[in-house]
């Protein structure tokens, strides 16, 4: 018998007993549904059998780790339902991309047409495979097993994927005859994936699922087209590079391709920008460039990489930021925990600000301000501007492209654009990579090298960071004039040599130390990169250090 501990009290059970039967016994105490446990601070899938002694805690459908389980669970199935409807594994192909609001969109890659017969018929599928509850099995295998099960299934990317895998070993899933790898925990069984709907949408499906905050109950899904184009448009970036997946990009390091590589995708970037200004300067009537976009994308670089841009339209470019317009601290609201909130429209001076920039459209001298972050309060130290014929305010904030930040400003005079690290690698074909986990690298590795910020507290100031972005950003995103992505196929490759040692700081005591694990465990996917290889004007120098300019 075991002894185990939960909510302070501790009851007995068999060893060998699931963690699924003692979840089952205070399941009807939780408002949502457990997915995970804690065993002893370890995170166990619910198939795990008790062995020792523990302390136990549920991780339910509602947390972010809980609700990434459901969403791989439910990826999973959906797979197999496309490959049971199509009849081979192999022409039943789909590669799973990115996600849409609440959607994941996956594109065919078999000898198949996604039609409205096709996608309702893999619904059917997926519900008869949720109602029979079959079981998830986990088994880890040796790398030469595991890789002789992926290619007897046609998955050549988990193939080339492993060829650079340290362990000796590999957990695959498997449902009935369905085998797979998948990148984090997973139910124990088909039936906890209870709410899912599969849709046809542009050239493939988008799986809706449920959002963590009611994990049984579906959105109504809205398109986002810029952001789906921006997001296609990158991976036929990626796809024309030959780089679609990590192993990929693996085989071009190691292969000596990679500055080949470093410089196309720079190339490509470039080529963006430019367009962008061309775009500006065709409109006509602009003065007000508006850049905003969430946490690390990179904006300041992008920035100064416009603002070249129109100077070659014979534009005369100047930088405005919009947190020296910041209230002074003590105007500063607070948030539920009593803590300054920096990320809300009321933390900026708005009635200032367009007042200036309105003065500034009529040709009159302002004096602009900067704001001390040390004393926390908006200084005039005689930054006099006014703007001639051939002069454009590039200006970058959080609130750029929120209409209330400029609502005294004409229409005509304010081209918006919205920046985002949106990550179109994959690690392989199943398993994509959260844009948030390559711009929370981002940031961790830039705050520890000009702030001296450990890496725990970048983690635990993320979900703050997170939740100012959802009220403050993404909701205007697709109010932007164009988008532009800043991710770089080779950047984590880069920034792993500078992420690893500031997660291998965090100790198994803090509460960062498990997602430092997970992001560890990411990492060590990818073959890692010297940074001398990326050019100086790189919108990843902003994050590596190195830059020409000043960020």
């Amino acid at each position: 018998m075991a002894k185990i501990t939960i909510n302070g009290i501790t009851k007995e059970y068999p060893v060998g007993t699931t963690f699924e039967t003692v979840v089952n016994e205070y399941q009807d105490e939780y408002k949502g549904e457990i997915a995970l446990v804690k065993e002893n601070g370890k995170i166990r899938e619910l198939n795990k059998t008790i062995a020792v002694d523990a302390e136990v805690e549920f991780i339910t459908l509602r947390e972010p780790i809980g609700h990434k389980t459901y969403e791989r669970s439910a990826t999973m199935i959906f797979v197999k339902a496309l490959s049971d409807v199509v009849g081979s594994k192999i022409e039943g192909k789909v590669k799973v991309e990115f996600s849409i609001g609440a959607g994941i969109y996956c594109s065919p890659q078999g000898n198949y047409k996604v039609t409205s017969d096709l996608v309702e018929h893999v619904n059917i599928r997926m519900n008869e495979i949720v109602e029979q509850n079959i079981p998830i099995v986990k088994k880890a295998y040796p790398i030469a097993d595991a890789v002789e099960i992926f290619k007897e299934q046609g998955m050549k990317d988990k193939v080339n994927l492993f060829k650079y895998r340290m362990s000796s070993n590999v957990n695959v899933y498997s449902i009935d005859d369905y085998y797979d790898y998948y990148y984090g925990f997973m139910l124990p069984s088909t039936g906890y994936v209870k709410s899912f709907i599969v849709m046809q949408y542009e050239k493939g499906f988008l799986l809706l699922l449920p959002d963590a905050s009611s994990p049984f109950e579906l959105e109504m899904f809205q398109p986002r087209q810029k952001l789906f184009d921006s997001m296609d448009a990158s991976t036929d970036w990626g796809n024309a590079l030959g780089v679609g997946t990590v192993g990929d990009l693996n085989n071009k390091i190691c292969s000596g391709q990679l500055e080949d590589v470093i410089l196309v995708q720079e190339a490509l970037q470039e080529r963006k920008i430019g367009e962008i200004a061309s775009e500006i300067v065709k409109r006509g009537g602009v003065k007000f460039v508006m850049i905003a976009g969430p946490s690390s994308s990179g904006k300041t670089s992008f920035s100064h990489r416009l603002s070249i841009q129109l100077r070659t339209h014979g534009l005369n470019p100047h930088p405005i930021a919009v947190d020296d317009y910041f209230v002074n601290r003590e105007n500063t609201p607070r948030d539920e925990k009593g803590d300054y909130n920096f990320e809300c429209l009321e933390a900026i001076d708005v009635e200032q600000f367009n007042k200036d920039m309105c003065e500034l459209l009529e040709g009159k001298r302002v004096e602009l301000p900067s704001f001390n972050f040390k004393t926390g309060q908006r200084e005039y130290t005689g930054n006099f501007m006014q703007l001639e014929e051939d002069d454009i305010l590039v200006i970058e904030g959080i609130h750029g492209l929120n209409d209330k930040m400029s609502y005294k400003l004409p229409t005509e005079s304010k081209f918006k654009i919205y920046i985002s690290a949106l990550t179109c690698l994959n690690i392989d074909g199943h398993n994509r990579i959260p844009t948030t986990d390559g711009r929370l690298l981002r940031r961790m590795v830039r705050d520890a090298r000009t702030r001296g910020t450990v890496a725990g507290k970048t983690i635990r100031m993320w979900p703050s960071v997170r939740r100012g972005e959802e009220e403050n950003i993404f909701p205007f995103q697709e109010s932007a004039d164009v988008m532009f992505n800043s991710a770089l196929i080779f950047e984590l490759a880069a920034l792993k040599l500078y992420a690893e040692p500031l997660l291998h700081g965090i100790g198994k005591d803090e509460p960062e130390y498990y997602e430092a694990q997970r992001l560890l465990k990411f990492l060590g996917y990818f073959v890692a990169i010297p940074s001398d290889k990326i050019p100086i004007n790189s919108l990843a120098r902003q994050f590596v250090g190195g830059s020409i300019f000043k960020v």
